[in-house]
C-alpha cells in the first residue's frame, strides 16, 4: 500500500514576531484539512515534529492544536524529533500508522520558532544534535562542525569554493520564485563566491551565503490510506520511504561519505523501482553548500569527489536534467528544524500537483525528498509520484 499525501499547508518561513508555535500550529493544521477536503473528526492521529531543545518554554506539543480544533480531540497524537530531520520523523510516524492499519486519515505537522533567541544561544541549542563529548566545543557551533567537513573535502579533493558559491547563487535565485521563502533575493554567483563585508568567512571555507537561515514556521501534510482519499483532493503516492541512520560522532566514520544518506539513496530507488533519471527533480538537505554539494554524490550524481560538476555543468539548475532545490532550498526558504522535513515535501507536492506556481519544473511527475538530521546522521528518502 501507498499512502498518500492528500493536502497541505505552509507558512512563509522568517522571523515570525506575531506568530507563537501554537498559533502557527493552528493555521498551518486548518488550512491543510481544507485543502484535503477532509473534517476534523475525520482525522485518527496527528503527529507533530518539533525539535525545540530550548528554543521556547511550552515543550510537549503534540495537542496543542486541539485547542484550535476541538473537533480534533481524542485522536491519537504524538510528537517526534530526529535533530534537523524531526519534521521527516513526523511525517514517517504518520506512514507506519496508516500502513500498520491504525490510522485512515493522519494530520502532520512540523514547527519551529528560532528567532527569539540571540544568534549565539541558537548556535548552542543546535550543537546538541552532534556528538557532545567530541563535538561540543566546536568552534561556531554547526557552522564550525559543517566549516570542518568543508576542511576535509578540500583537502582531499582540492578547493570547492566555485561549486559552493554556484550552489548557494542556485539556490538564492529559485527562492526568489518561492513565495514561502525567507530570503526571496538572487545574490549572484559573484556576491557568493567573494568574501566580503556582507558576506565574511563563518567557520573554514564556508562564507555567510554558504550557510542556511534561522528561521520560524510551520508546514502540514494530509496523508490518507489510499481509500480515505476525498473527491478532488491532490494524491501524491509515496513510492518509496527509507530512513538510514549512521554513527553519530564523526570521528567514528568517514565525514565527507556521507555513507548513510548513500545507503538511504540506494535503497529508496530500488523500493519504488526508479533510477535517478526517472525523476523529476529533487529536494535535498543543503543546510550548508557542502552537504548538498556532497549529497550530489551520495545519490548518485558524480562520484566521491566530484560533486562539483553536477552544478557548475547545470545538471542540478532549475533548467538541467536533475532539478535540484528548485524551492531554493534551506539556504533561500530556511530551516526551521521541526518544519523542514514536512515543508520539503510540501514543495515536492506541490510540484507533482503541478501547484508549484512560479517555481513549476514542467511536467514534474515524480521527485525525491531527502532530509537529514545531523550531520548525515538520521537519513530519510522518500519517492514521491503523481496519482492521475
Amino acid at each position: 500500500m501507498n499512502p498518500l499525501i492528500v493536502g497541505w499547508s505552509h507558512l512563509p518561513f522568517g522571523k515570525l514576531d506575531a506568530l507563537e508555535p501554537e498559533a502557527m500550529i493552528a493555521k498551518v493544521a486548518t488550512e491543510a484539512l481544507a485543502h484535503a477536503g477532509v473534517a476534523a473528526d475525520d482525522i485518527d492521529s496527528v503527529h507533530v515534529g518539533q525539535f525545540n531543545g530550548g528554543f521556547v518554554y511550552q515543550d510537549f506539543p503534540s495537542t496543542l492544536v486541539f485547542n484550535a480544533l476541538p473537533a480534533l480531540r481524542f485522536a491519537s497524537t504524538v510528537r517526534c524529533e530526529n535533530a534537523c530531520a524531526t519534521g521527516s520523523a513526523a511525517v514517517y510516524s504518520a506512514l507506519d500508522a496508516i500502513r500498520a492499519g491504525r490510522t485512515r486519515l493522519a494530520l502532520v505537522i512540523g514547527v519551529e520558532k528560532m528567532t527569539a533567541l540571540p544568534t549565539a544561544e541558537v548556535g548552542a541549542i543546535l550543537q546538541k544534535c552532534s556528538y557532545a563529548k567530541e563535538e561540543a566545543g566546536v568552534p561556531g557551533g554547526f557552522a564550525g562542525i559543517f566549516g570542518t567537513i568543508a576542511q576535509t573535502y578540500f583537502e582531499r579533493y582540492g578547493d570547492q569554493s566555485d561549486a559552493l558559491a554556484a550552489i548557494a547563487a542556485k539556490n538564492h535565485a529559485n527562492g526568489v520564485s518561492n513565495p514561502f521563502a525567507h530570503m526571496r533575493r538572487d545574490f549572484g554567483y559573484d556576491f557568493c563566491r567573494t568574501p566580503s563585508e556582507k558576506n565574511p568567512f563563518v567557520a573554514g571555507p564556508l562564507k555567510r551565503t554558504d550557510c542556511s537561515l534561522i528561521s520560524d514556521g510551520a508546514a502540514a501534510l494530509v496523508l490518507a490510506a489510499p481509500d480515505a482519499r476525498q473527491a478532488g483532493a491532490p494524491a501524491v503516492a509515496f513510492r518509496a520511504s527509507v530512513q538510514v541512520s549512521d554513527y553519530l560522532p564523526l570521528s567514528r566514520r568517514d565525514p565527507i561519505a556521507f555513507e548513510g544518506a548513500q545507503r538511504a539513496w540506494q535503497r529508496g530507488l530500488d523500493e519504488a523501482g526508479m533510477t535517478l533519471n526517472d525523476l523529476s527533480l529533487v529536494e535535498t538537505h543543503d543546510c550548508f553548500t557542502i552537504a548538498e554539494l556532497i549529497e550530489y554524490e551520495a545519490m548518485g550524481l558524480a562520484p566521491r569527489g566530484e560533486g562539483a560538476r553536477a552544478i557548475l555543468d547545470g545538471v542540478t539548475r532549475k533548467d538541467g536534467r536533475l532539478p535540484v532545490n528548485p524551492s531554493g532550498g534551506l539556504k533561500a526558504k530556511g530551516h526551521p528544524i521541526g518544519a523542514t522535513g514536512v515543508s520539503m515535501h510540501v514543495m515536492a507536492a506541490m510540484q507533482l500537483s503541478g501547484q508549484a506556481g512560479d517555481m513549476q519544473i514542467p511536467n514534474a511527475r515524480t521527485a525525491g525528498v531527502f532530509n537529514m538530521g545531523g550531520a548525515a546522521v538520521a537519513n530519510y528518502l522518500s519517492i514521491l509520484s503523481a496519482q492521475d
